[in-house]
């Protein structure tokens, strides 16, 4: 149901991204545009894990460093039955965690230093399990794209913006010969990056609560991770991680910024409520 969900929101916002271009050029516009996804995506692809390693400052563990995490992740991996991902540490003191890489073969997982601190050696392996069902899921590239078509979807309707501003309201000639009107283009650009953002909260949603239920099985511990859920949470109304940034928010195991915002910034949350997760994986607990 979840991938089928994916699948759907995935065809929406490509088909977004079109529209857009279709609004700025016509059947031309429309060409670019996806040569900008195809390109972008490729980009991301092969780059965005150590764009995103150098950007936190994330530093590699060896089985000198720590023995006993590598040797947690190893078996972690063998239960998952994928390869063994590459373990890093930032100094962030907020608790949290994230996984990256283009596919399986080539992944990392990402601590925090906060969170060796404030979890138990349970709730732990909960998180670890957790991020490798991310990587074995191959939610780390669904969600690469997924953040790449909605920034281009963004950066394309900022352009349109300027376009009718400067005074270009008739930017597109059809096969009809009819111009798109300044109104059309002018909800266009509002709705657009909305529409996007909705859809990349909608997949990011789902595939979290994907995420908790494949890490549960590899860890055969769902109550440890409610409680891992329970305290990253807590920690994160007090502890900043300053080099966190909306782009990169849904990757986390928690919203980094979960807690320090009103009920509106939490209904346009990257990730589903933790109370709700914390219900759900207490309902796997019990089966």
């Amino acid at each position: 149901m979840n991938s089928m969900r994916t699948m759907l929101l995935l065809t929406g916002l490509t088909g977004l991204l079109l529209a857009l271009g279709g609004l700025l050029g016509g059947t031309t516009g429309m060409t670019i545009m996806l040569v900008v996804s195809i390109v972008t995506n490729f980009v991301s692809y092969w780059y965005s894990d150590k764009i995103v390693l150098s950007m936190y400052g994330a530093k590699l563990v060896t089985s000198q460093d720590s023995p006993e995490l590598i040797r947690l992740v190893s078996a972690l991996a063998q239960k998952a039955k994928i390869a063994i991902p590459k373990v890093y540490l930032t100094d962030a003191d907020a608790p949290n965690a994230f996984a990256t890489g283009r596919n399986p073969e080539n992944a990392a997982v990402v601590l925090t230093k906060g969170i060796i601190n404030v979890l138990d050696s349970q709730e732990l392996e909960a998180v670890l399990a957790h991020e490798l069902a991310h990587i074995k899921n191959r939610d780390t590239l669904i969600s690469t794209i997924v953040a790449t078509v909605a920034g281009v979807i963004t950066m394309v309707a900022n352009i349109i913006q300027w376009v009718v501003l400067l005074g270009f309201g008739k930017i597109n000639q059809n096969e009809d010969n009819r111009f798109a009107s300044t109104a059309e283009v002018i909800v266009m650009v509002l709705l657009a990056p909305l529409a996007a953002t909705l859809i990349q909260f909608g997949i990011s949603r789902a595939r979290e609560f994907k995420a908790d239920e494949t890490g549960s099985q590899i860890s055969g511990n769902p109550s440890a991770l409610a409680s891992a859920l329970e305290k990253i949470e807590r920690h994160a109304m007090d502890r900043v991680m300053p080099e966190a940034t909306p782009a990169t928010s849904h990757m986390f195991i928690v919203n980094p910024f979960s807690g320090k915002g009103n009920w509106v910034m939490n209904l346009f949350s990257t990730h589903p409520e933790t109370r709700r997760r914390v219900e759900v994986l207490k309902q796997l607990a019990k089966k």
